[in-house]
């Protein structure tokens, strides 16, 4: 039997060895390999923090202790050492474990993570709480990643927190990278820091005692440090330098590949063939924008640390000075994006559904208030499977729609997309426009064809004699199975709407006035979203035909498959229930 058989809860390794936590560590290192390699999941990040998670349990009466990870992508060492071993195998599938941490999983997880920059402002929370309690002996740990720590509510929280009279620690986690290396001047801070050519002083004049920096694969230095910080009441910052990928040559040379790699042979480290796919419509994003920013000098790409995720590293090869990666910084990006429309520029700002909700005041106030041109090309929207609820672009319909002086689109397909980033840069597209488009692949070989102009309508993708389907985005296919597969698939015509906003109103009225019944469809919040601009058209239009909408309900979507994330929400079968 292993160490790690033998490890139920934290409390089973404090007895432990200094060689028994080295055994633990490799252990760790090679069950976590082999999980990712057949199941797939987030790989470096982990193995990264190996050594930091064991010696933190060790030191720390977690889970009276509180201890929290910042993001969550470094999570699956303290998951294994805290009673998930046995289940690990489910990890990031339906009804099974999931990949970030959770409250509702377990009680060694005080808090959910799935987004950066979180922990900070969680923890401090947390500790003001105890010392409201009077609970003076529980200390608090945040543990945050380089990158993570630039984003503006860590920044804030930092700020409160050396005005605090808290018993907190704060685990800089320095391995030089996020998911992309780290962009911004604060990392030759922390250069500097590591060399002890400074000594601490942003944190010192912040009223934080710095404590570093330290190899955060020495157990030798972890341990005596943070027993030392377990001593102590206060706020600290402990520095700790690590390679993310640590032990497994492959994720430490790729690092970026061996974030989230897929699955892989683990002896090699070679990615598994694929089943042959077609483009994804990220890199049809990027290619597409390449071709326009050759022509169009105006053009600027944005994103916030997700160059490689988004595809925007085909315009940062060829355009590096009209690339910017502003780091974990959604507010920050979107305002910047604003400030570059207001000279002249043509920014295309790629970002995630789930990470632009944190942009939402910035959308508002610095871009359509002041009705600049900024393009948002909205990745991920949708259902995203496995990464579960954190991660699910359902909401960005609903929440853009009420926002005047910005248009909305989804294509059904990478040419669609390819047409509409043209259009997005014509004179005549004088609005903000947002173009929300799905994770992973679409199903068009032949899509680098000419650029054609996308206007305003709706197009009519099958005829039918008694019902309408409208649909928006790439769900046009799954409406479009539906139809085949059902008896009577005549009776029902198919729209692709493409505008959800402005909405397509003359087409409109020949749909309303003409069929017997009317389905709208997307992959969405029903909430707010596209089919319930139908039914507020169709009432103020003085129409009365029963409206469907299919659209995922008020409820959090977990991880799984997408196959099984649209059959749990409706969006496959819709038609059975007509």
């Amino acid at each position: 039997m292993t160490l790690l058989e033998q490890v139920y809860t934290p409390a089973d390794i404090r007895h432990f060895s200094l060689a028994e936590l080295r055994q633990l560590a490799g252990e760790l290192r090679h069950f976590i390999i082999n999980e990712v390699a057949t199941k797939e999941g987030h790989l470096g990040a982990g193995l990264g923090v190996v050594e930091l998670t064991i010696a933190l349990h060790y030191v720390f009466n977690t889970p009276e202790d509180i201890l929290v990870f910042d993001v969550g992508h470094q999570a699956y060492p303290h998951k294994l050492l805290t009673g998930r071993r046995e289940r690990f195998a489910t990890n990031r599938q339906w009804g099974g474990l999931s990949g970030f941490p959770k409250r509702q999983e377990s009680e060694y997880d005080p808090f959910g993570t799935g987004h950066a920059g979180t922990s900070l402002s969680a923890v401090l929370g947390m500790a003001t709480a105890a010392v409201l309690q009077e609970n003076f002996q529980r200390k608090h740990v945040a543990v945050i990643g380089d990158a993570s720590f630039v984003n503006g509510m860590a920044l804030e929280a930092l700020n409160q927190m050396g005005d605090s009279k808290v018993n907190m620690l704060v685990v800089l986690n320095d391995n030089q990278i996020g998911i992309d290396p780290s962009t911004g001047a604060f990392r030759y801070y922390l250069e500097r820091l590591a060399k002890g050519t400074d000594k601490g002083s942003f944190f010192a004049d912040l009223q934080i005692e710095y404590l570093g920096s330290y190899d955060g694969h020495s157990f030798e230095a972890l341990i005596p440090v943070l027993s030392q910080a377990r001593d102590f009441f206060g706020v600290q910052l402990v520095h700790i330098r690590t390679t993310k990928g640590k032990g497994y040559q492959k994720a430490e040379e790729r690092q970026t590949l061996f974030h989230a790699p897929g699955k892989f042979d683990p002896a090699t480290g070679m990615l598994l063939p694929q089943q042959k796919q077609q483009t994804k419509f990220q890199d049809v994003f990027g290619r597409t924008l390449c071709e326009l920013a050759a022509e169009n000098k105006a053009i600027v790409g944005i994103t916030p640390a997700m160059v490689t995720g988004s595809s925007l590293h085909y315009m940062q090869q060829q355009f590096p000075t009209r690339t910017f990666d502003v780091g974990i910084a959604e507010e920050h990006a979107v305002t910047f994006a604003a400030g570059l429309a207001s000279q002249g520029l043509l920014p295309f700002l790629v970002i995630y559904s789930t990470f632009l909700q944190r942009g939402y005041d910035q959308l508002i106030h610095d871009v359509a208030l002041q009705q600049l041109k900024v393009i948002f090309c909205i990745d991920r929207a949708g259902l995203v499977g496995e990464d579960g609820a954190t991660h699910q672009g359902v909401f960005d319909i609903a929440y853009l729609r009420c926002i005047p002086n910005i248009e909305i689109f989804a294509p059904r397909n990478e040419v669609e997309l390819r047409n509409i980033l043209y259009t997005a840069q014509l004179p005549e597209q004088d609005k903000a426009l947002a173009i929300r488009y799905p994770r992973g692949y679409g199903q068009l070989t032949a899509w680098q064809l000419p650029f054609e102009k996308i206007e305003k309508k709706g197009v009519q993708l099958r005829e039918g004699t008694r019902y309408a389907v409208l649909s928006v985005g790439t769900m046009a296919n799954e409406v479009a199975q539906e139809i085949d597969q059902h008896p009577d698939a005549g009776a029902f015509a198919h729209y692709d709407m493409r505008w959800i906003k402005p909405l397509d109103e003359a087409l409109l009225h020949q749909v309303l006035g003409k069929y017997e019944a009317v389905i709208t469809v997307e992959e969405g919040c029903k909430a707010g979203g596209f089919g319930e601009s139908i039914v507020v058209f169709a009432k103020e239009k003085g129409y009365s035909l029963p409206i469907k909408i299919v659209a995922i309900a008020d409820v959090f979507v977990e991880h799984g498959s997408v196959a099984l994330q649209r059959a749990f929400t409706g969006l496959i079968g819709f038609l059975d229930e007509r």
